[in-house]
């Protein structure tokens, strides 16, 4: 068989069922043996989608996502996405065309430098010079990507590599990773420190990272809370690490968390952090950051302990294992303050939204009215993102699918597909500003093609509306951030033979997604929203209870 070939075999063994690529002239070779083989091709209709698709299937479903693209602006095209996942720990393989080895470095035409441009962005790349070595990289790459702290593997094959012939009979791969060996359990002494430490604490807070949900600790998690009665706030990647229905659940901390999580790390005397790497956006004063707390961090890269804060009990490993280690200890129950921090603070109450135009609030209290909790939330970036983490409860792991890290635009309806490909019997919800979808708009043709059903809800104010905001609230003028010439949504789906409604008073988005979910077909849903709404906001580097909840009218 030729390299082609070979790769197919690597990557059926490795479980891959669906690629999500766009062809190019070095990728032929490959092509004519995915047509041949019962791996299916989606084709997107630009190589970024095919990279948050990627992403998108493998956070829903715990598996690697695999995308492919061809060399030069093909590969070019899907670092964003690379770099997506790379900030977000999440687990894909990229597959990137490349031209010859004898033309490298020669500046022929599509030729860029994969690996120099990835290696930045990515866990580990690699590029195969002779077809013999595919199974051995192929192996690694998908190894590396979903072990220790997940993430993206670049493979750029050169063309050459893929047409040439080899007997696999005479292949001995050596797939063994000298100096990569994630530790898993965490140091029993390290553990006893922090047994004693919780145990002599009265206002611990275990803080909830997305290394709680990519460990599948979930169950742990809320085990561990149920023994010691301590109540849990979640980053933005943590959302679903434990149910936000939860009594001892306290919501999202940071720049746009609740109130009563950021109020309880504030007031807390023992952090229990877990897979979470202290963003800027989770912990805004470094100074004035749980300043009573003594901070215990649980992390699987070592790399993350201590990078942003000071840590009092450090904790190396896997948050599965180590709330295992945890559990089996001996935990005194706490005191219930959990009750103490909510009526400290006041939750607000969303369901009261009733005016026009419609606020966001409402529109997210009718989604939830609507839904299960098993129903798969995808979404953009910006404010339509931020107000589903601060309003939206979360109910399941794997459910809330959003770009963190890297805050990418265009993020949220590709990776809706790639989630409706990994769960298809799932309701799989998009929820897009009308900037970030008409980044992607175009994917409605691969939704289309493919007779996905999902839902794509866009909330509306005409505006960019994040950095609007704050333009209002921090500058002086609200420059280059209005988008007057936005296109008729409803139209636009129709023109791509998907159905398309508009949604402008209370009680209408329920009625739309209901009959989207009976019809199990995509809809486009446009809703609109009220223009001069901001999301409650932490001014970056101050204390997290100096929230600010003003509205600002007009420009």
């Amino acid at each position: 068989m030729n390299g082609s070939q070979l790769l197919i075999e690597k990557l059926k063994e490795n479980g891959v069922k669906t690629i999500f690529g766009y062809p190019g002239g070095v990728l032929l070779p490959f092509y004519d043996a995915l047509c041949e083989s019962d791996i299916e091709h989606m084709l997107v209709r630009h190589e970024q989608a095919a990279v948050h698709a990627a992403d998108g299937y493998a956070r829903a479903s715990g598996k690697v996502g695999v995308c492919l693209a061809t060399s030069g602006p093909g590969a070019t095209n899907i670092t964003t996405g690379i770099a997506t996942a790379h900030m977000d720990s999440s687990p894909i393989v990229a597959l990137t065309g490349q031209v010859a080895i004898d033309l490298i470095g020669k500046d022929v035409f599509q030729e860029v430098d994969t690996l120099g441009i990835t290696m930045p962005i990515s866990k580990h790349n690699y590029q195969p010079r002779k077809a013999d070595k595919i199974p051995e990289v192929v192996d690694k790459a998908f190894f590396i990507a979903q072990t220790g702290r997940p993430g993206p593997v670049v493979i750029d094959f050169p063309n050459n590599v893929l047409k040439e012939e080899v007997n696999p009979e005479d292949i001995d791969p050596d797939t063994t990773t000298p100096g990569y060996k994630p530790n898993t359990r965490g140091h029993e002494k390290q553990i006893k420190k922090a047994i004693n430490t919780i145990n002599q604490s009265k206002k611990p807070v275990i803080l909830a990272g997305g290394g709680v949900i990519l460990s599948g600790a979930t169950c742990e998690l809320e085990k561990f809370v149920e023994l010691t009665n301590i109540p849990v706030v979640t980053t933005l990647m943590g959302k679903g690490a434990i149910d936000e229905t939860h009594p001892n659940a306290l919501g999202m901390i940071g720049m746009h968390g609740l109130q009563q999580a950021n109020k309880a790390l504030l007031e807390s005397d023992c952090l229990i952090a877990i897979g979470c790497r202290f963003s800027d956006r989770s912990v805004s004063s470094i100074s004035e950051y749980t300043p009573n707390a003594t901070r215990i961090q649980i992390d699987i890269d070592p790399a993350e302990i201590g990078k942003t804060i000071e840590i009092g009990i450090p904790i190396v490993g896997d948050a599965k294992t180590i709330l295992r280690q945890l559990i089996k200890q001996t935990l005194e129950t706490k005191i219930n303050w959990t009750q103490k921090i909510t009526n400290l603070t006041y939750p607000e109450d969303i369901t009261n939204y009733t005016t026009l135009p419609l606020k966001p609030q409402k529109i997210i209290q009718e989604l939830m009215d609507t839904v299960d909790k098993n129903t798969i939330i995808t979404t953009d970036v910006g404010q339509n993102q931020m107000w589903m983490a601060h309003y939206y409860k979360t109910r399941n792991p794997r459910t809330f699918i959003s770009s963190g890290g890297l805050g990418t635009m265009g993020f949220g309806l590709p990776a809706a597909i790639g989630a409706q490909v990994a769960c298809p019997d799932d309701t799989v919800i998009s929820i897009c500003g009308d900037g970030g979808f008409q980044m992607v708009s175009q994917e409605l043709a691969t939704i289309k093609e493919n007779d996905l059903p999902i839902i794509s809800i866009i909330l509306n104010n005409r505006y960019l509306g994040m950095v609007a905001q704050l333009q209002k609230q921090f500058n002086k003028h609200v420059y280059a951030t209005k988008l007057d010439e936005t296109p008729d949504f409803v139209k636009l789906a129709e023109a791509y033979g998907i159905t398309g409604t508009r949604v402008q008073k209370p009680g209408e988005l329920k009625e739309a997604i209901t009959t989207a979910q009976k019809q199990r077909e995509h809809t486009v849903i446009d809703v609109i929203i009220d223009d001069a709404e901001l999301l409650p906001i932490v001014p970056p580097g101050t204390r997290l209870d100096n929230m600010q909840h003003k509205t600002i009218q007009g420009e």
